[in-house]
């Protein structure tokens, strides 16, 4: 059984949340500065130009990428040969997160879902944390984090179709998403797409759709080529960075799937704005 201090996760999810709201992740950049060369718009190209200018800022100038600073979302694999000493994993993270983003100066965005009273002061800042767990061989722990902001999210939905939908009732659902959603995600996106499972698995799986580093392949082929089908649709719908009008309205889209009920197909999507703040360690 190995283990690990509950400081070590806490200094090392605040360190994490530190570099990320500054440093655009090198995938995403290099995302961008593909997407400028090949955008067919000369506005849209110069939008993603600033874009590119505003990253290079922040992280010259250690300033954060966007204001909206995000909620912050872990996906985190325990070892069950893994003991937490000092206190529980759970509540590291949540130390962790509280510290980046008061130590940071970030945005605390975490508020009651009603009277809108900010929880700062009560849970700490942008606590709680949106946290996955699971539990897998081994004697490390590791934690994908990414920072989730509010314009990106509003835009995302789920559906619960009849299996006689099938790729084509899938496909048409994740256009008119993106198409509804228009400029208001601040394109050019990631599209994270969850496919099968159950309702709450597909949404789940289309949150984490959005971890995998760009320009990597999916490991299922046909999921892969869906992939590519669903991102020139997108790419036709015209609208561009920023809303602007152009060719590279998305970035990537990433599809997980899932085995569901035989009389389901549950269908989400989850949409990343091109501040696309991710990164991944291994304790």
């Amino acid at each position: 059984m190995r283990e690990i201090e509950y400081n070590e996760v806490v200094d090392a999810v605040k360190n994490m949340i530190i570099t990320t709201a500054t440093n655009l992740p090198e995938d995403t950049y290099d995302a961008l500065k593909e997407a400028m060369e090949k955008e067919k718009s000369p506005v849209s190209k110069e939008v993603i130009r600033q874009l590119l200018e505003n990253a290079d800022i922040a992280k010259n100038e250690k300033r954060p990428l966007c204001q909206d600073t995000g909620l912050a979302v872990f996906f985190v694999k325990i070892g069950e040969d893994v003991k937490i000493k000092g206190g529980l994993l759970k509540d590291a993270i949540n130390e962790g997160t509280a510290k980046g983003y008061e130590e940071a100066y970030l945005r605390a965005s975490t508020c009651e879902p009603f009277s809108r009273a900010n929880l700062k002061d009560t849970l700490g800042y942008n606590l709680p944390a949106i946290i996955h767990l699971d539990i897998v061989e081994g004697d490390k722990i590791d934690i994908e984090y990414a920072a989730k902001g509010g314009g990106s999210e509003n835009v995302s939905r789920a559906k619960v179709f009849p299996p006689a939908a099938g790729k084509e009732g899938v496909i048409e659902f994740v256009k008119e998403v993106i198409s509804d959603a228009g400029g208001n995600p601040c394109p050019p996106i990631t599209v994270g797409v969850g496919i099968g499972g159950t309702f709450e698995k597909a949404c789940i799986s289309s949150k984490h759709a959005l971890f995998r580093d760009l320009g990597t392949e999916n490991e299922d082929p046909e999921m892969g080529e869906l992939e590519k089908i669903m991102l020139d649709e997108i790419n036709k719908l015209g609208i561009g960075a920023m809303g602007m009008g152009g060719t590279k309205t998305a970035l990537a889209v990433h599809i997980e799937s899932n085995p569901c009920h035989i009389a389901s197909l549950p269908v989400s999507v989850n949409v990343q704005c091109h501040s696309s703040r991710h990164t991944h360690i291994t304790i």
